[in-house]
């Protein structure tokens, strides 16, 4: 969540590259529907994070691009315990599964405001070369590892446009103390 990260795939699309993008539903629907309608409105398609693995498996085949912001906190179910900032975070190991799985190209792309030019800036970074050793869990953690550095690399470069305000180390690993306050 850098910058102002719904103009990115807003910007993608622009440039000729309409993508689809994982999100998940606001509860208020008529909210959700506004805010879907922008982020439409340049030929993007959203997809419903928690129906979400036919419909990526279906845009992958087709050739085509899926945006997933993973720098969110994920449940013990959905993750892999990797280092952001020198703590563990539970991080969602289905970009690399489904990388591993499909050998789609795990492409870093960033926004951020460029105050000398007085415009936002949309960076891509070279994919992301992914381990394949066999061993599916560790590779799967191995490269959640190598997205997460990615994104931890960005935001030291720019923390003053990282929007986090949600409990990002709130899932422990077993046996570990909670960070936050209950």
């Amino acid at each position: 969540h850098m910058s102002a990260w719904e103009l990115a795939p807003f910007a993608h699309a622009m440039y000729g590259f309409p993508l689809h993008f994982l999100v998940r539903p606001v509860a208020n629907r008529r909210v959700d529907a506004l805010i879907n309608g922008y982020r439409c409105l340049s030929g993007n398609q959203p997809i419903e994070k928690n129906r979400s693995a036919r419909t990526i498996l279906k845009v992958l085949a087709e050739g085509g691009t899926v945006g997933i912001l993973s720098d969110h906190n994920t449940s013990l179910e959905e993750g892999v315990f990797v280092d952001f900032f020198g703590v563990a975070a539970s991080t969602t190991s289905g970009l690399a599964r489904i990388a591993l799985r499909t050998g789609a190209a795990v492409v870093p792309g960033f926004l951020a405001w460029d105050a000398p030019l007085g415009k936002y800036r949309l960076r891509f970074e070279p994919p992301v070369e992914l381990r394949q050793t066999g061993n599916e869990e560790e590779d799967v953690r191995e490269n959640t590892a190598r997205f997460t550095r990615m994104i931890e690399s960005y935001i030291r470069e720019h923390p003053e446009q990282w929007l986090w305000v949600h409990k990002r180390w709130k899932t422990r690993p077993p046996g570990e103390k909670a960070i936050y306050p209950v």
